[in-house]
């Protein structure tokens, strides 16, 4: 069974860092590429971030281009979000998504193309 989990949510204060993390158990997660979403409460689900299935290809949104860094570790079946320079506005939950990448050489940050998601982490920047 296809499974992600989120987890390295918390409260952070603005201009402050944390990395979420997203474990991929059921499923080769070297044939897929990944993406972040956030969504905050009375808002629309958001594009964060995605990566390639063999990892060479990311791309950001540009309301985190710059500060937020996505990665993964196929051998480990981990993707990663290093978030720096955190805002107020980053506050939301953020949810890692997989769509079967084997034959893209990128990746999409549309959402409704992903097929598998996690349950979310909760990200608060707050004073």
């Amino acid at each position: 069974q296809l499974q992600l989990v989120e987890s390295g949510g918390g409260l952070v204060q603005p201009g402050g860092s944390l990395r979420l993390s997203c474990a991929a158990s059921g499923f080769a997660l070297h044939y897929y590429a990944i993406g972040w979403f956030r969504q905050a409460p009375g808002k629309e689900r958001e594009r964060v971030s995605c990566i390639s299935s063999s990892g060479g290809s990311t791309d950001y949104a540009d309301s985190v281009k710059g500060r937020f860094t996505i990665s993964r570790d196929n051998a480990k079946k981990m993707v990663y979000l290093q978030m720096n320079s955190l805002k107020p506005e980053d506050t939301a939950v953020y949810y890692c998504a997989a769509v079967d990448g084997s034959s893209w050489s990128t990746c999409t940050l549309n959402g409704y193309e992903y097929d598998y998601w996690g349950q979310g982490t909760q990200v608060t920047v707050s004073s």
